[in-house]
């Protein structure tokens, strides 16, 4: 597990900004928190260097890319041992229908969010894409209604008491 790092109340200000809008300007960030541009720059540049910050992500509308439709897809591998656990994890963060890939403890050992044109689409997904796979022992499938983004993230004590 990493090391925390400490932060400041500056720092929490420019995380907060910055996940709310990753394309804020050094200008208009530093004044928004009270700073020189200079010392926001120097500032965001350690967030990254210390591994708070990993980058910057483009988000996108699967309904408007002809991805109306997603799933949650828990997945059972058996027998779940570690030279299967690569290539499956490789093979499943290569479908173009993939958004997210997560390793869990429990009944089942994965799931993965996708995003497909329509039933027909994610019902060849499931078959062609994971139970004909020999080490797939069970897929069950959740269709998604909605989602809402959470956050912004910060660390346990900035969040407490208020």
């Amino acid at each position: 597990m990493a090391d925390s790092v400490a932060l400041d109340p500056i720092d929490l200000q420019i995380l907060r900004l910055l996940q709310n809008d990753a394309r804020t300007t050094y200008r208009d960030l530093a004044a928004e928190v009270g700073v020189a541009p200079s010392t926001c720059l120097d500032r965001v540049a350690r967030l990254r260097r210390s591994g708070v910050i990993l980058g910057h992500r483009l988000a996108l509308d699967p309904a408007r890319l002809g991805r109306g439709l997603q799933a949650l897809l828990s997945v059972q591998v058996r027998p779940h041992r570690r030279e299967l656990i690569g290539p499956f994890v490789e093979r499943i963060r290569a479908l173009p229908e993939s958004l997210a890939l997560f390793h869990l403890t429990g009944p089942d050992d994965y799931l993965v969010h996708v995003a497909v044109t329509d039933m027909a689409d994610l019902q060849r997904l499931v078959i062609d894409e994971f139970t004909s796979q020999r080490e797939v022992a069970r897929v069950e499938t959740r269709l998604i209604f909605q989602q809402w983004e959470c956050g912004p993230l910060l660390p346990p004590a900035a969040t407490e008491g208020g």
